[in-house]
């Protein structure tokens, strides 16, 4: 069966729901460009960027089949920039090599309101400075790009969105969208909505990673807000979308991207494939199988890197052994940096950790170095750095 076919038999148990749908639907901007592209010129490329709930086989292939269905003629391409347990910050640093590096975008999707609260846990600022990053790096690079963000939800923001109360994560996250004019597919408060009404409950909806009765009300709602934006006459030529002129935050990651170690450090730092097979915690080959990164594990080894920007940190995997960095920025006093992550007992968990933020622009040194002292947590002192974030 086609995942369009979960689509159709998962949402009429639904259709009576229909009316209160829409307030959830938070239609802003236009996306005529895309209709555009896929209508006239029959090509697209769309992307979906987010943690496990957009990397695994859940909404993204459902949203990709209804456009396949709606656009019979249009040779599509989809990328999967899905990365379980990533937040919105790390999304803004990897959107670049992951997303805009891929070629013109037509229609982007983004998930990262439940990892920014229960993977990240985010304070409001760094929410903010995350979907910011992404959403204003991409405009920025591709000013016809229309974007769609969707808030899933977890049992802890569910709770609060019934008793009538927002998420922190959702909340800073609509702060950005409003000021860019993005529209939201608010299907954390459509189950929240749904469940208090008794026409739905957490078990069929499927939980955190929903099940595909919980994936197909999303892609019901994404297919209702598109609809009736391109039910209407295609334009001939693509319109940029507007930007405001200053950001939510000035110091958001909208200048985020990766600096790969081996071009960046020159001291005695290892650059190699790390052999998982003797390494505790578990590893996920999907997509980190194969890559090369910065590791140490003798306290006190340092490393220089320099770099251009205001703000310096690092896309890491730490594992039961992760240890913590200390980093001087020039020259100033040395900041330590706890690489360990209460889901690093059992995983080797991808994660990014910011050292210095706010610096002032321009060239910068940092030095780094192995701290003889631990998360108390930890098996050990290492880090494995698959990237540095600068922005």
């Amino acid at each position: 069966m086609k995942v369009v076919g979960f689509v159709a038999l998962f949402l009429l148990p639904f259709c009576v729901f229909a009316a209160e749908i829409n307030r959830n639907i938070i239609a802003r901007g236009s996306y005529a460009n895309s209709q555009l592209q896929f209508e006239k010129n029959k090509t697209g490329r769309v992307a979906f960027i987010g943690g496990s709930i957009t990397q695994m086989n859940g909404y993204r292939p459902m949203v990709a089949d209804w456009l396949q269905e709606r656009y019979p003629k249009t040779k599509f391409e989809f990328i999967n920039a899905g990365i379980s347990s990533t937040c919105s910050t790390t999304g803004a640093f990897r959107l670049k090599s992951h997303i805009l590096d891929k070629g013109q975008i037509d229609l982007f999707f983004i998930e990262f309101a439940v990892n920014d609260d229960q993977d990240a846990g985010h304070a409001r600022r760094e929410c903010i400075r995350g979907m910011e990053g992404i959403i204003r790096n991409a405009r920025k690079a591709q000013p016809n790009m229309d974007i769609i963000v969707t808030h899933f939800v977890n049992p802890g923001m569910l709770e609060q969105l019934r008793s009538g109360k927002m998420p922190l994560s959702m909340a800073s996250h609509e702060k950005v969208l409003k000021a860019y004019d993005v529209s939201t597919i608010f299907l954390a408060r459509e189950v929240a909505d749904r469940i208090n009404a008794g026409n739905l409950t957490w078990k069929v909806f499927g939980g955190t990673h929903p099940k595909p009765a919980g994936n197909a009300i999303a892609t019901k709602m994404i297919a209702q807000l598109l609809s009736d934006a391109w039910d209407k006459p295609a334009l001939n030529e693509p319109s940029p979308h507007a930007m405001p002129w200053k950001p939510v935050d000035s110091g958001s990651y909208f200048n985020g991207h990766f600096l790969l170690p081996a071009e960046s450090v020159n001291d005695t730092w290892v650059w190699h494939v790390p052999d998982w097979k003797k390494i505790s915690g578990g590893f996920r080959t999907n997509p980190f199988g194969g890559m090369s990164l910065l590791t140490a594990t003798e306290p006190g080894k340092e490393a220089t890197l320099k770099f251009k920007g205001r703000a310096l940190g690092a896309y890491v995997l730490a594992g039961p052994d992760a240890g913590a960095l200390e980093v001087s920025i020039d020259g100033g006093q040395w900041k330590r940096v706890d690489l360990y992550h209460h889901h690093s007992r059992g995983l080797n968990y991808p994660r990014t950790v910011m050292f210095a933020s706010d610096l002032r622009a321009g060239e910068h040194t940092a030095k780094l170095r192995l701290s003889v002292k631990s998360n108390p947590k930890s098996k050990g002192t290492s880090a494995r750095i698959l990237q540095f974030t600068v922005n």
